[in-house]
């Protein structure tokens, strides 16, 4: 009988000794896989993390892709920009050469009109200068402060106007002539003179203050006033006579 309990009690010191040597090579070998789980584990997070840089790298090169062509859109418009306003410096430098151009010629021409006009002058005999006094007193006013209206008094100018590149060609204070050179036609009762191309006619009469041959010797001008076009005597250029424009 002790010889079989002590068998028993050696097998199970055996077993538990077998015991205790497979828990401890489970835990090794446990220990051994823990680093290739946590691997396993850890592998889809590099994954997620290396896929989310690449999207990042993905979104930078398209934004800088963008960048690169808006600054290239701008470019070309700054330069269709420039190019349409050089263009523009270009045809407006170009027309006013040529309206400088014209305004010289037109210049020329009347100061050789003016010229003729000065030796017809010279050569017209007493009694025509007398005729042409006496036909000048029936537009003289008596009392020209009282008599004469503004375009404004008259309810606004309403008559032709001149296109403004050829009103600076022939009229203004840089244009002065004298009235007696020039053709003269009556319609209603109105004096009528062709200068510039245009006819224009005195709407007022003039000052009784100015000299009995004014038309004569005085140079006058005509200019755009607020509120229509008037005739400018350069010795009172204080007064102005309202004119109004006509084609023919």
């Amino acid at each position: 009988m002790r010889s079989i309990g002590v068998i028993g009690t050696t097998a199970l010191f055996l077993f538990m000794g077998f015991t205790a040597s497979a828990n401890t090579r489970q835990e090794k070998q446990e220990e051994k896989d823990k680093p290739a789980k946590q691997e396993q584990q850890a592998k889809p997070e590099k994954q997620q993390q290396a896929k989310r840089q690449q999207e990042q790298q993905h979104k930078q090169q398209q934004q800088q892709a963008k960048s690169q062509q808006d600054q290239q859109r701008q470019q070309q418009r700054r330069q269709q920009d420039d190019s349409a306003k050089q263009q523009q410096q270009d045809k407006s430098a170009k027309q006013e050469q040529q309206q400088q151009a014209k305004g010289q010629q037109d210049q020329q021409r009347q100061q050789q009109h003016q010229r003729q006009n000065d030796r017809s002058a010279q050569q017209r005999s007493p009694e025509q200068v007398h005729t042409q006094q006496v036909a000048w007193q029936g537009d003289r006013a008596h009392s020209w402060q009282s008599e004469h209206r503004t375009w404004q008094q008259r309810g606004g100018y309403n008559g032709y106007r001149v296109p403004d590149d050829r009103f600076r060609v022939s009229y203004g204070q840089d244009h002065g002539f004298r009235i007696y050179s020039l053709p003269v036609i009556y319609v209603g009762g109105h004096r009528r003179f062709q200068y510039g191309g245009y006819w224009f006619g005195l709407i007022d009469p003039w000052p009784e203050y100015w000299s009995n041959d004014w038309y004569d010797r005085d140079d006058v001008y005509v200019d755009y006033y607020g509120d229509g076009y008037y005739l400018y005597n350069r010795r009172y250029p204080g007064d102005r006579i309202a004119i109004s424009f006509y084609l023919n």
